[in-house]
């Protein structure tokens, strides 16, 4: 089984998926926002077809560490998943600078602005996902 990241945004989602082995976090795409239905139909179809069993959602708290807005309105996303998706286990992930990380990926990938524009996103669930599974909290079985 794998995991799979989201970088929740007003306007896109990026998504990335884990390797069989749990090892490396690749990109998968970037869906554009249309309604929380819609989203949540493209999130079960990309769940089936990557056999995921772990979903790690971006939680962006403010630099001084506190829950603002942005970061509850992803913490009631991911409270949406886990009830239309009982079988996953979810985590909620520090992404404070991952899309900063991602970015500099890109700029030193020598993306274009315009193309850059187009996956930072899918890129800033890469970055979420990679620290997740770096880290001893994804080795934990429970």
């Amino acid at each position: 089984m794998r995991s799979m990241s989201l970088d929740v945004g007003t306007r896109t989602i990026g998504v990335a998926a884990s390797d069989l082995m749990g090892m490396i976090a690749n990109g998968v795409e970037t869906i554009r926002r249309t309604s929380e239905e819609r989203d949540l139909q493209r999130i079960g179809e990309l769940i089936a077809e990557y056999e995921v069993d772990t979903m790690v959602v971006g939680y962006p708290k403010n630099m001084n560490g506190s829950v603002g807005e942005r970061a509850q309105s992803c913490e009631d996303f991911a409270r949406v998943i886990g009830e239309r998706f009982p079988q996953l286990k979810i985590v909620l992930w520090d992404e404070r600078l991952s899309t900063v990380a991602a970015e500099k990926v890109l700029i030193d990938a020598d993306l274009r602005r315009s193309k850059r524009k187009k996956v930072i996103d899918m890129m800033a669930a890469v970055v979420i996902l990679q620290n997740y599974l770096d880290s001893p909290q994804s080795k934990r079985t429970e």
